[in-house]
């Protein structure tokens, strides 16, 4: 059989639609923006349903218990069960579809928004953490929309689209943290804990995420990304990007970035975590923890659009370093910081979201980069499991931390840990620099 009889096997064996999407670069480049605005509208509510947990959590856990030690259990839980959930939605994506993968994520995100509120209703300690857990798949599901947008986009465009679903959150993200006191007051109206009511805003938010996805989300861009990417296999053609190279798996830009969203998870989510509790013992409200919380946020996605164009142009080593250099002058800055002082742990939280935000968009890019179509959500969904497990470790530890030491050393540890970024990239630029030159000197 000839090369060109197995190319027309392959085409006629597509069902009509998707071979129009083979068929046609214009109508790849409708649904890359069509998937992009289902995204950003998915990404709006998911944003809020993502803010409950990270507002309230540890204030509502401190509260059941009556002890700090116990604090960082919430965020340790939600992104404990937001690991298992990233391996579960990238499987179901790979197999299924985005459509059908993060829409059960979302629905899965809300169920346990529910059960936190039934549990805070109840004082069920052991149901709370059975429906973090649960809740963490909205988490989970939140982080890989940001893929759904680069499955039909180029290189050039990659970190832009990641940037795009992720700004989109802002919306939900900011709002959220300050509805706390609104939500309070309607969660006691009903005759819930106040401190659950923040949670009942996430589960229709989380609900409302996952119906989008689920109604809107047609053709599935991954499904058609795996189809193109079959079809240039077999004839060596390059509907999607022309400077793409062979389709390759680059081993070492997982690993690279995968590292990269680690580290930054890690120091993030164990300061964040610890901040309201911190704020509590120095006379701050629930007001005044939804506004810190709330600008933390918004720095952790608002300046995505901006980040995803500077990673695209500049390049996914240099925004890396920024983010070790952002994420450390943060943690010094809420360790020097007084407690009653609200500009300064507000400009604290800010820098710790805007590093976090160089570093995901970089490390996701770098993943996106690495990886091809056919096993790209089920490599996506194992990277986000270590993410969340670094999640998990860091926010458990930190109330450990602040317990036995101070929020202060908390900090200073976690600014400390980011510098480890530096070496990293360093190593990838140097090995990449490495295999240029043997591949140069190869050829002469």
């Amino acid at each position: 059989m000839s090369h060109k009889d197995v190319d027309s096997k392959t085409l006629i064996s597509q069902p009509a639609w998707l071979q129009s999407y083979i068929d046609s670069p214009k109508k790849q480049r409708q649904l890359y923006r069509q998937t992009l605005i289902i995204v950003v509208i998915s990404q709006i509510f998911g944003g809020a349903g993502l803010a409950a947990g990270v507002t309230v959590g540890a204030l509502l856990a401190q509260d059941m218990l009556g002890t700090d030690s116990f604090a960082g259990i919430p965020a340790a839980l939600l992104t404990l069960g937001s690991a298992g959930a990233a391996l579960f939605v990238g499987g179901l994506s790979q197999r299924f579809g985005r459509r059908i993968g993060l829409s059960i994520g979302f629905l899965a995100g809300s169920a346990g928004a529910i059960g936190v509120v039934i549990s805070a209703a109840t004082n069920n300690i052991i149901f709370l953490f059975v429906s973090l857990l649960i809740y963490g798949a909205g988490t989970a599901t939140n982080l890989q929309a940001r893929y759904a947008g680069t499955d039909l986009a180029s290189s050039r465009q990659r970190a832009t689209a990641i940037s795009i679903a992720m700004v989109s959150t802002t919306f939900g993200a900011v709002a959220g943290p300050n509805m706390v006191n609104v939500m309070g007051e309607f969660a006691m109206s009903i005759g819930v804990p106040a401190l659950s009511g923040p949670f009942i805003l996430g589960a229709a938010a989380y609900m409302l995420a996952g119906l989008v996805l689920l109604i809107l989300l047609r053709h599935d861009p991954l499904i058609v990304a795996k189809a193109i990417a079959d079809v240039q296999k077999s004839d060596n053609s390059k509907l999607l990007d022309t400077n793409s190279k062979n389709m390759t798996i680059n081993k070492r830009g997982i690993v690279v970035g995968a590292t990269v969203m680690v580290l930054t998870q890690i120091v993030m989510v164990a300061i964040m975590t610890m901040t309201p509790v911190h704020m509590g013992h120095h006379g701050h409200g629930l007001k005044e923890v939804g506004m810190v919380i709330g600008f933390h946020i918004g720095a952790m996605y608002l300046p995505s659009l901006v980040t995803g164009i500077l990673v695209d142009k500049i390049g996914r080593t240099f925004m890396t370093i920024a983010a070790g250099a952002t994420l450390l002058a943060a943690g010094i800055l809420a360790a020097v910081t007084p407690a009653d002082s609200m500009l300064g742990l507000i400009i604290a939280l800010i820098l710790l979201g805007l590093g976090w935000n160089f570093g995901l968009i970089s490390g996701t890019a770098l993943i996106v980069d690495a990886t091809d179509p056919s096993t790209r959500a089920k490599t996506q969904g194992s990277v986000d499991v270590l993410i969340a497990l670094a999640g998990a470790a860091g926010g458990a530890l930190s109330g450990v931390v602040v317990a036995y030491f101070s929020f202060t050393t908390l900090s200073i540890v976690g600014g400390a840990l980011s510098l480890l970024l530096i070496p990293v990239v360093v190593w990838s630029f140097h090995s990449h620099s490495s295999r240029i030159s043997s591949n140069i000197k190869g050829k002469m």
